[in-house]
């Protein structure tokens, strides 16, 4: 945790005496390219009280960017350990056209949040399992990575330093990006000679357009999002472009998002592009087994185990597209979404629709897990991190 004299008296001498970035911070939002000259100017300027918050119209407030005050920023060569990380202002970065990232798309990123309590306190939920996550990745993608620590470490400064960003309690979360790049340039496929690890954050709220309202999804045939064998069960950037035609073609429909079927057989659930998914019937929750096609969100991960703790018959298998004639509810999990209710399934010309109304799973659950997130359950899993 940030906290202690000590403590913040230790980090603003690091960002004192930092040396610069051999990359370029490009001037934007008229910020320069200096580093932060204090943790408490980062959080607290001189003009501002403790508790102001950033001039934000929270009411209004979706899930789009609003750049914040500060970045963090780590890099290293490919045979060293990253070090040296420090926070900046928010501004855009230069590298070269020849970069890693840029022709081979050698790169991964996370998503976490930052929740503030009705006490005041400023709460995360479980970065280390995003930290654990991105390092696992990174083996997949051949990179350099963060420690669990330094993963954690940083995104704490990030939220720290961006607090007055973070929303009123109940108008939304900071949601924390961290990005790592192979920001090293080369010209034959092959690793980056350079990795660079950064993390910035915005304020968001809901995820969908539909808000809390139930999601409309359309079953993709002619796509898939993964095939076994390939880097689907990993958060590398590389996933995500691929799904954008999809998503258009089911906007343009009226619906919410695209559920995706295995590669292979075209007949099992794998995931919405965004999240995972998960069906009920009676007492029993099922959500698609993780096999190397299928992300292993931190939501969804917590849900199944909150859902085990409250009594709930809990399944991750194989899921047959027909299964879901049967389903009393189904919703999706993800950071960015939560837990969404689903409303109706569409293949082909047949819709299939869900209780969306009364006594809902995936409400209780839901409520659960902002519960924790928020402060207004106790957390006896160890699963907050609290910023001071």
């Amino acid at each position: 945790m940030i906290q202690g004299n000590s403590r913040v008296r230790n980090l603003v001498q690091s960002l004192r005496t930092a040396s610069s970035f051999p990359f370029k911070l490009a001037n934007n939002r008229g910020y320069t390219s200096q580093p932060v000259p204090s943790l408490q100017k980062a959080s607290q300027p001189s003009a501002r009280r403790e508790d102001e918050y950033a001039d934000v119209d929270w009411d209004q407030l979706g899930f789009g960017l609003t750049p914040t005050d500060y970045m963090y920023i780590m890099r290293c060569s490919k045979d060293e350990d990253f070090k040296g990380g420090r926070l900046n202002r928010y501004a855009n970065i230069e590298i070269s056209p020849s970069a890693c990232v840029l022709n081979y798309g050698q790169g991964l990123y996370e998503g976490t949040k930052a929740n503030r309590t009705e006490d005041g306190r400023i709460l995360l939920f479980r970065p280390d399992q995003n930290a654990t996550r991105m390092k696992l990745g990174a083996e997949r993608m051949l990179m350099s990575s963060p420690s669990i620590q330094q993963f954690v470490d940083a995104v704490k400064q990030t939220v720290f330093a961006n607090k007055r960003w973070i929303p009123p309690p109940g108008k939304g979360s900071l949601y924390v990006r961290p990005l790592l790049l192979g920001t090293g340039a080369i010209l034959g496929l092959a690793p980056a000679p350079e990795y660079t690890f950064i993390v910035y954050a915005s304020p968001v709220r809901n995820y969908f357009k539909e808000g809390t309202a139930p999601l409309n999804l359309y079953i993709e045939e002619e796509f898939v999002r993964a095939s076994p064998g390939g880097a689907g069960g990993v958060k590398t950037i590389t996933n995500y472009a691929p799904v954008l035609k999809a998503i258009a073609r089911a906007k343009e429909r009226g619906f919410s998002d695209v559920l995706y079927l295995d590669a292979v057989d075209r007949k099992y659930l794998e995931e919405v592009s965004s999240c995972n998914i998960f069906i009920v019937k009676g007492n029993h929750i099922s959500t698609p087994a993780t096999n190397g096609t299928i992300l292993e969100g931190v939501t969804r991960k917590s849900i199944l185990e909150i859902a085990r703790g409250q009594g709930y018959q809990v399944e991750e298998r194989a899921i047959p597209v027909d299964d879901l004639v049967d389903a009393d509810e189904v919703f999706c999990t993800g950071t960015a979404v939560g837990v969404a209710p689903v409303g109706s399934i569409t293949r082909r010309d047949r819709r299939i629709e869900f209780k969306t109304e009364g006594s809902l799973v995936s409400k209780e659950l839901y409520s659960t897990l902002v519960g924790l997130q928020t402060g207004r359950i106790e957390d006896k899993k160890g699963w907050m991190v609290e910023i001071h």
